[in-house]
């Protein structure tokens, strides 16, 4: 069907009409305040039934959806809320016939009201963001032929097509093709990286300047991309512990507040002789600036600016609790394997006779140990073709001894490549006057190569310490965190990566369930602790910690029982989220002492008569922004 015009210019206007709905509270706050200056305008004029039905166009307009909001709210929860004082106090100003301070306190709540939902919506950006450039579409590729597809459609082993200047649309590995990606809005890190075949690649990510093929690994709902998603989305609509305290103590609150201004209308009166406008009229004032409104509005706004600066970074909490609770952290338990190391062994000294030539004999071993899946041989593998383009040699024969090295002929010699058992024990002991030893004092794996004159050389690997590690344990130590290592190695190799690392203490031989019998007694010692894992034997440590925080490159289990993930396997965004944790509470707290003492100064000036209801009003909602305001310094750095 063909369509017209008219529902041409009604989808063109759409997306008007949703920015125009986004900033209704606004609008309408802004227009109440143009009628109360209209009103006070004709008043002059001596019009004055005019100048009150333009104060109370004011009241109906500005005061509305708020009043809707507190009956509704008081429907739902059964409870009081601050809105209805909001509400009672302007009609009891209009009661007694001050039309103008009504309608001034309705304008100034109205006001506060859309800065609060601006905030709100400001720290979900991030999210909105990301939902916006989620890609939908996908060029997938089936016997040669292109084909556009919804990425819903796509299934594990797809080949699709991610031209220069598109974003990825599915996780997966590059099958063929080298590219730079923009991964950004995965792990908060704005330098490019580039990949080639084989390397794996995230939806959501830029492809910018290679024409790449991509072999898709997740389905559109298990991509990493979505889970930040979900993850943010989840962390917002958890409340944290101060948030949930303040709920709970505003039904209270409210009641006594109302409870204290009916005795307010009567006992000032009574007692000290007070004329009833005037009785009720500091009664009205007593319910203004009495409204917890500043307090309520303490701690969400801030709690959801720090959540959004955290996923902007790659850091994600998943609710306020975490966050909260992050900033009392006293120290981290480190899991070592992939967390503190890289996770993979590498070569670190190769000690060949000295009737053999290095690089010779090293070209051998890698053939060999080619043929083997081992990581200890893929290691050697990678080493030799990180330093020689030379290609390997195919061995003429070739036996894998599970568990203990590499049987194998090539060059007309007979090669054993493994264990000092499997080639040797004395001799391997003997060798380079007993340098095995030595080596594996440092914490260090040996495989000895031999060949048919005896032992050729020894090769020691090592799972090498983060290049970025000892920086972020030392940002840690700066902030006052104790920083322990929980691993599954020797004692011997647990005390070396300790002393590369700089960590402060070490557990070694650390079985799963060791590690959390090992976490409660640190948790015994230090109170609050936090730790840092990435495997899927890390899961029950993370889960034992008050706040576990998990690798974004390690395993799904880790990253559902973690509260918090690093979407970048960065340790430094650890001290990061601790600032964040901390500036967020040091926030909050200036903004429940500020808005308490405003209250309690604008009771006391109202009882000793100090002070009239548009001050009380300016006073009282002009706190309200101050601390609305202040929250907004979340979404920036995480400096104080």
């Amino acid at each position: 069907m063909a369509t017209t015009n008219n529902e041409k210019v009604l989808a063109s206007s759409a997306p008007r009409f949703e920015k125009i709905f986004v900033h209704i509270e606004l609008i309408a706050a802004i227009l109440s305040g143009v009628l109360i200056v209209t009103a006070w305008l004709v008043s002059k004029w001596n019009h004055e039934s005019v100048s009150i039905a333009f104060y109370l166009a004011a009241f109906i307009i500005g005061g509305y959806a708020k009043a809707k909001e507190g009956i509704e709210e008081t429907i739902k929860n059964k409870d009081l809320n601050v809105e209805l004082l909001m509400f009672f106090a302007a009609i009891g100003s209009a009661i007694i016939g001050y039309w103008a301070e009504g309608a001034m306190l309705i304008f100034i709540f109205s006001l506060s009201g859309a800065l609060e939902t601006y905030t709100t919506n400001k720290s979900k950006k991030e999210i909105s963001s990301l939902l916006e450039i989620q890609p939908e579409t996908a060029i997938r590729v089936v016997h040669g032929r292109e084909e556009k597809v919804h990425v819903s459609l796509l299934q594990v082993g797809d080949i699709i097509l991610v031209k220069p200047g598109e974003r990825v649309p599915a996780d997966g590995k590059i099958a063929h093709g080298t590219t730079t990606i923009d991964e950004s809005t995965i792990s908060g890190e704005s330098i490019p990286v580039t990949k080639g075949s084989g390397a794996e690649v995230f939806a959501g990510t830029i492809n910018l300047n290679g024409s790449v093929t991509v072999e898709v690994t997740r389905h559109a709902n298990e991509t990493v991309f979505n889970k930040i998603i979900q993850l943010v989305q989840s962390a917002q609509s958890e409340k944290s512990p101060s948030q949930l305290f303040i709920e709970r103590f505003e039904g209270t609150y409210v009641k006594v507040v109302l409870l204290v201004v009916i005795l307010m209308m009567f006992i000032p009166h009574l007692v000290f002789g007070w004329n009833w406008n005037t009785t009720f009229y500091r009664a009205m004032i007593l319910l203004v600036v009495a409204s917890p409104c500043a307090l309520v509005a303490s701690i969400m706004p801030a709690t959801l600016s720090a959540i959004s600066n955290g996923a902007r970074k790659g850091i994600l909490f998943k609710g306020g609790v975490h966050i909260e609770g992050l900033s009392h952290v006293k120290a981290i338990a480190f899991d070592k394997t992939g967390t503190l190391t890289k996770g993979k062994p590498e070569v670190t000294d190769i000690i060949v006779r000295q009737d053999q030539n290095e690089r010779n004999l090293l070209h051998f071993a890698a053939s060999i140990e080619n043929q083997s899946n081992h990581p200890l041989a893929l290691a050697i593998v990678q080493y030799w073709k990180a330093k020689n383009n030379d290609s390997l040699l195919q061995p003429e024969q070739v036996e894998d001894v599970p568990g203990w090295g590499m049987k194998a002929k090539l060059n007309n010699q007979e090669w054993l490549i493994g264990k000092k058992d499997f080639v040797g024990s004395k001799e391997a002991h003997n060798f380079e006057n007993g340098v095995a030893e030595k080596l594996e004092n440092e914490g260090k794996t040996v495989v000895f190569v031999k060949d048919s004159s005896g032992i050729a050389a020894a090769i020691a690997l090592q799972d090498i310490v983060r290049d970025e590690t000892k920086n972020a344990l030392l940002e840690l130590k700066n902030e006052g965190i104790r920083t322990i290592m929980l691993t599954g190695d020797s004692e011997t190799t647990a005390k070396n990566i300790a002393a590369q690392s700089q960590i402060d203490t070490y557990i070694a031989e650390c079985l799963p369930e060791t590690k959390v019998s090992s976490l409660k007694k640190v948790k015994e010692q230090y109170g609050m602790v936090a730790m840092v894992g990435d495997g899927v034997n890390d899961a029950p440590a993370l889960a034992t910690a008050n706040v576990g925080i998990a690798m974004g490159e390690g395993s799904d289990v880790a990253m559902e029982t973690a509260d918090v993930v690093l979407m970048k396997n960065d340790l430094s965004r650890i001290a990061e989220a601790i600032r964040l944790s901390r500036k967020m509470n040091r926030i909050i707290k200036q903004n429940v002492i500020f808005s308490i003492s405003v209250i309690v100064i604008l009771i006391a000036s109202n009882f000793f008569e100090f002070l009239n209801l548009p001050l009380g009003v300016v006073g009282h909602e002009g706190s309200t922004i101050l601390v609305i305001l202040n929250s907004l310094r979340c979404l920036g750095g995480d400096k104080k």
